[in-house]
């Protein structure tokens, strides 16, 4: 369709593909706000309704969900339709809190302790970023946690060696290490330094979450201090992307001052 100038519009501009992509975009955020839970079983519209919803065509609708079947998203079954194959789980970026406490409401969480030891020569990047004498020893504990059955994440973290020496005579299956850490040493945790970044699953890791060479992952470096602004915990998490999200809320205010403005600010 032209313009009212008699211009070309954008969409035609753009094509079926990046239709669908921007059709993809929509549904995606959709699925990973919960809009087709429980009350659906799942299930999305049929593509006509779809297409009502998106402003497309039901050649694009389809082009779309087919690119999110194509993520693992969503199945398609002839007779059946379209529906969600996992619910994503958000964790909020907007407070210090331990993964395990934020996908409790998703199912139930299990953690395989894989490695639970002190290292006598923690590697001097760890030493660095703990405040320690090099050469010092830390604590290394390594899980693979589960959501109901499902592996999720691969959590690799480093502690200091008054904060995780005690942690070792606990139960690590269930707990959150956070709140063992306050529990155990008495002292709260105050703030996190935290990196997401993406990375692909290497073979040892794809095994352990059952994904396949290569899968994109959430990788998570969080390195948490306690409210005095000691560093003890340093933590790296591969996450399946495939099945997580992350949520915040962002305030918009001005810059503070003493720190310029970079370009679109």
């Amino acid at each position: 369709m032209a313009g009212g100038d008699g211009s070309t519009t954008y969409d035609e501009r753009s094509g079926r593909a990046a239709r669908a992509r921007r059709a993809a975009d929509v549904l995606r955020q959709r699925i990973v706000d919960g809009d087709y839970g429980d009350d659906t079983g799942g299930l999305l519209p049929d593509e006509r309704v779809l297409g009502r919803s998106l402003g497309a065509s039901r050649n694009v609708v389809r082009e779309a969900l087919n690119l999110l079947r194509d993520e693992g998203l969503v199945t398609r079954r002839r007779g059946i339709g379209t529906q969600v194959t996992a619910r994503k789980c958000g964790h909020g970026l907007d407070r210090l809190v331990g993964l395990a406490e934020e996908l409790t409401p998703y199912g139930t969480v299990t953690n395989e302790v894989r490695a639970a030891r002190v290292v006598p020569h923690a590697p001097p990047a760890i030493t660095e970023r703990l405040d320690l004498a090099e050469g010092c020893e830390a604590v290394y504990i390594e899980r693979l946690r589960s959501l109901d059955g499902s592996p999720l994440s691969l959590d690799s973290t480093w502690l200091a060696p008054d904060i995780g020496r005690p942690l070792l005579g606990h139960c690590l299956t269930g707990r959150d290490l956070f709140a063992l850490i306050e529990e155990t040493s008495g002292e709260r945790l105050g703030s996190a330094e935290v990196t997401v970044h993406a990375v692909t699953a290497e073979p040892d890791t794809a095994r352990l979450l059952d994904v396949a060479d290569g899968a994109a992952l959430f990788a998570i470096d969080r390195l948490t201090r306690l409210t005095d602004g000691r560093p003890v915990d340093v933590e790296s998490l591969r996450v399946r992307a495939d099945r997580f999200a992350l949520r915040t809320v962002l305030p918009r205010g001005r810059p503070e001052r003493g720190r310029p403005e970079r370009a679109g600010e």
